[in-house]
């Protein structure tokens, strides 16, 4: 990676992962921290992975070659339009977000002509948040989606591809639109269901509650951990990929009620049917290499589903 400078906006999971990475691979980058919080910049400093630090974002992006938005999806627009008067010309400058649609039209309009945007997403995490919580094998085997525009000259896209490459991840590119579709079945519903049921959960009698904490299985253990994923962000994912959930939440609806059907009238052909077939998808995981319990916080990958995507997209 030919970087002498990079600049990390949002010193969060993601953003410190980031930064470790650089400071494995590329010892000699000078690395930024850009962050509101003038203690995410102290505590960058105190860990070493950052040479500098500053609240004041487009002093924090001057002088670098790449700079990486690690900020929740809502924050993004705003973020860009006040480090954008200190963009150096040629600039490569791109973003981490689980959304993509709504974070290009966000961020495009508040750069100048003179940088490149090269929108990408990682798929991957955990539910602990803050700089401590990073670490550089946390993208190692995962996917790293780009969605590069069709002005992007290739060269950006190339150090894009480089950064992830350097992190372990397989990349992928993919057209904005199908991305947030993608997104919405692998990820952002499950969490969706997860923050329910947690949610129905705390809702129901104390002791009760009590002894469904008491006696979790893996099953609710498993969407307690998903729960606990940072809730701004997630609030901000389902704002700006609102299309693309609603579309998948009314087919998983649908079939919600076909199951619901078929446990009211002890159908239990429809049932096995139904598992075997989801059983099968387990196995495509595994055999994707997408199950690597090494990093036993990491969250699953993207597994396409191609029947869902094909009935979603009304093709």
């Amino acid at each position: 990676m030919n970087f002498n400078q990079v600049t990390i906006i949002g010193f969060g999971l993601i953003g410190s992962s980031i930064a470790r990475v650089l400071r494995r691979d590329c010892p000699a980058v000078r690395i930024v921290c850009g962050d509101s919080s003038l203690d995410v910049c102290k505590k960058a400093l105190e860990l070493g992975i950052a040479n500098s630090a500053s609240t004041d974002l487009a002093e924090a992006v001057q002088g670098s070659d790449l700079v990486v938005l690690a900020v929740p999806v809502g924050a993004c627009g705003g973020v860009a339009e006040a480090m954008a008067p200190g963009l150096k010309q040629g600039a490569v400058v791109t973003d981490v977000g689980s959304v993509k649609q709504a974070v290009i039209a966000s961020v495009k309009r508040h750069l100048p002509d003179y940088v490149d945007f090269v929108p990408a997403h990682p798929i991957a995490g955990t539910e602990h948040s803050g700089p401590e919580a990073g670490f550089a094998e946390l993208f190692q085997g995962r996917w790293a989606i780009i969605t590069p525009l069709p002005e992007t000259p290739l060269n950006a896209i190339e150090t894009v591809t480089a950064l992830w490459e350097s992190a372990g991840s397989n990349v992928e590119f993919m057209e904005p639109r199908r991305h947030d579709l993608v997104l919405a079945i692998t990820s952002h519903l499950p969490h969706l269901i997860a923050y329910t049921i947690v949610g129905t959960a705390s809702d129901l009698e104390d002791h009760l509650k009590a002894d469904v904490i008491k006696f979790s299985a893996s099953g609710f253990r498993d969407f307690t951990r998903i729960a606990a994923s940072d809730p701004v962000m997630w609030r901000d994912i389902f704002i700006n990929n609102q299309e693309a959930v609603l579309e998948i939440v009314q087919r998983f609806t649908e079939d919600l009620t076909g199951l619901q059907r078929a446990i009211r009238w002890g159908d239990g052909r429809v049932l096995q049917d139904m598992f075997a077939r989801t059983r099968a998808i387990r196995r495509q995981i595994i055999d994707a290499k997408q199950a690597d319990y090494r990093y036993p916080n990491q969250l699953s990958a993207l597994v396409p589903q191609p029947e869902a995507l094909r009935k979603a997209s009304g093709s």
